[in-house]
C-alpha cells in the first residue's frame, strides 16, 4: 500500500515536470496573494496526462488560481487582483482564472443553482468539489517546495477513479464526470 505522503511526493514530481504549470506557480507566488493555491484541472489534469501518457497540457482550459481574503468581499476588490494577474505575460494574462474564495458563496447559487455556505480558507473549497479526484490543489512555497492540498487524499486520482464527493452531493457530478471521461476514457466512473 502506497502512503499518502508517497502519493503527494509523486504528484509534486509530476507537477514539477510541467513547465507551463510551474511558470504559473512562480508568477502566482510573486503575486503574494493571501492563502493562494492553484487547483482543480490545472493540477489533476497534469497527473491524468502523465498517468495516461499524454502531453502535460492536454485538455487544459485554464489555470484556477484561488486565494482567500475576507477583508473585502466586493467584486471590485477581487477585480483589482484579477487585473494584477492579467498584467503578467502569458499565460497569466489569458489562461488564469483568479477568484477570491471568500466571496464564492455570494455568486455560486445564482450560477450553479445550489446553495454554497461561506468558506473559511482556500483549502476548504476543495472539500466542496464534485469529485474526490478534482479536489486537489498545490502552492509553490517561498523555498521552492510544492505543498499539496487534497482533503480526500490522492488514491482516487492515481487509480484513475472518478468518485462523487462523499460529503457534498451535487447535481454537477454526472456532467463533469462525462466531460472528464470524454477526454480521458481510461477513467473509471463510480457513481
Amino acid at each position: 500500500m502506497i502512503s499518502e505522503a508517497d502519493l503527494e511526493h509523486r504528484l509534486a514530481t509530476i507537477l514539477q515536470g510541467a513547465p507551463s504549470l510551474m511558470g504559473v506557480m512562480e508568477t502566482a507566488r510573486d503575486l503574494a496573494l493571501p492563502d493562494w493555491m492553484i487547483f482543480s484541472g490545472a493540477i489533476y489534469q497534469k497527473a491524468l496526462n502523465h498517468l495516461t501518457g499524454r502531453d502535460p497540457d492536454y485538455g487544459l482550459k485554464d489555470y484556477d488560481l484561488g486565494y482567500f481574503d475576507s477583508g473585502d468581499l466586493s467584486y471590485e476588490a477581487e477585480d483589482v487582483v484579477i487585473r494584477r494577474a492579467a498584467a503578467y505575460p502569458p499565460p497569466l494574462d489569458t489562461l488564469v482564472e483568479v477568484r477570491n474564495q471568500a466571496r464564492v458563496h455570494l455568486w455560486f447559487e445564482d450560477r450553479f443553482g445550489e446553495p454554497y455556505a461561506p468558506l473559511a480558507s482556500s483549502a476548504e473549497a476543495l472539500s466542496r468539489f464534485t469529485s474526490t479526484m478534482f479536489a486537489v490543489g498545490a502552492r509553490l512555497e517561498p523555498d521552492g517546495t510544492l505543498r499539496i492540498f487534497a482533503p480526500f487524499g490522492l488514491s482516487d486520482l492515481f487509480a484513475l477513479r472518478l468518485v462523487p464527493n462523499p460529503s457534498r452531493k451535487t447535481l454537477g457530478f454526472a456532467r463533469t464526470a462525462a466531460a472528464a471521461q470524454a477526454r480521458w476514457p481510461e477513467l473509471a466512473v463510480q457513481a
